[in-house]
């Protein structure tokens, strides 16, 4: 059996749940090899987005197609984020609701045809949980058209899960549906039911960059966080795996290849996912993972 943590309960499954707040969770995911992590010498984290996916576009696309779906404009124009301003975004702020507080704090909350910028926390609170809704129903729709894995990540993945030593997981910030929509699509229900650890945005009270989702991870596998190898591609992730003080191994995509992840406390940035291998990152005897042998590095921590 294995335990889905939630921000409000705990609760023990095969699979994903309905937590107190309602909700059908996905039928995917059966944490199968949870009863093994007491053997594993490491653990290996991978987020979702952008590092299993490429879906820092797809998601710009589906919140406009949802500002649009709603008729909102802030003055007189129609709101719209920009690559360039969705970059910022990015490295900027975790999660797809503190996103739109964040952007709303800063430029003003919105009109719709029908009434004005809501004023009260509950009613600013209602319109983001609508806009979040609209924006899933859009994302998961582009999901099944276009998404595919980044090269290497899968295969990373995979040498991973055939070995009994490390502790497998994914900790996405993103919320459970669009979350399960991408890793039923992509990573598929065979990986999955072999992972010990499987985390959702909503599965945590804060989100990346708050370190939380890594901590619970690692209390799930019951490691040390210095044998805990985090893999990101943002400023946002990283910091939240450098808050938790687990490695980081970034690669970065998109918008975020310029970023100063060393500078942020990466331990290394690798460009090519495809060109690292298992034996590289987790040597035999290593007390700790390791860089210096990982091919395609561009940057490596001293």
């Amino acid at each position: 059996m294995a335990t889905v943590r939630t921000g409000a309960s705990t609760t023990t499954t095969r699979g994903w749940t309905r937590g107190r707040g309602g909700g059908q969770r996905a039928r995917a995911a059966t944490l199968a090899r949870a009863s093994n992590t007491t053997n594993a010498r490491f653990a290996l984290l991978f987020d979702c987005d952008g590092v299993i996916v490429e879906t820092e576009e797809l998601h710009r696309m589906a919140y406009n197609g949802a500002f649009e779906a709603f008729g909102l404009t802030i003055g007189d124009a129609a709101l719209n984020w920009s690559v360039e301003y969705y970059d910022v975004l990015q490295n900027t702020v975790g999660g797809g609701k503190p996103k739109m507080k964040w952007h709303f704090k800063e430029n003003g909350w919105p009109n719709t045809p029908n009434a004005p910028a809501p004023e009260s926390d509950a009613d600013r609170d209602a319109l983001v949980d609508a806009l979040q809704d609209k924006k899933t129903e859009i994302y998961k729709k582009i999901v099944e058209e276009v998404a595919v894995a980044r090269p290497g990540i899968l295969e990373l993945m995979d040498e991973a899960i055939a070995d009994p030593s490390i502790a497998v997981g994914i900790c996405s910030a993103a919320t459970k549906a669009g979350f399960e929509k991408v890793v039923n699509s992509v990573v598929g229900q065979e990986r999955l039911s072999k992972l010990d650890v499987l985390m959702a945005g909503d599965d945590v009270t804060k989100k990346k960059p708050d370190p939380l989702i890594y901590n619970l991870a690692r209390d799930k596998v019951g490691l040390p966080a210095s044998k805990c190898l985090v893999i990101e591609d943002s400023i946002v992730g990283l910091r939240a795996a450098v808050g938790a003080n687990m490695p980081c191994l970034i690669t970065p995509c998109g918008s975020n290849q310029d970023a100063d992840f060393m500078g942020e406390g990466a331990s290394c940035v690798v460009s090519d996912v495809s060109e690292v291998r298992l034996a590289m990152l987790f040597p035999e005897n290593a007390q700790e993972p390791q860089f210096d042998g990982v091919k395609g590095v561009s940057n490596v921590r001293a």
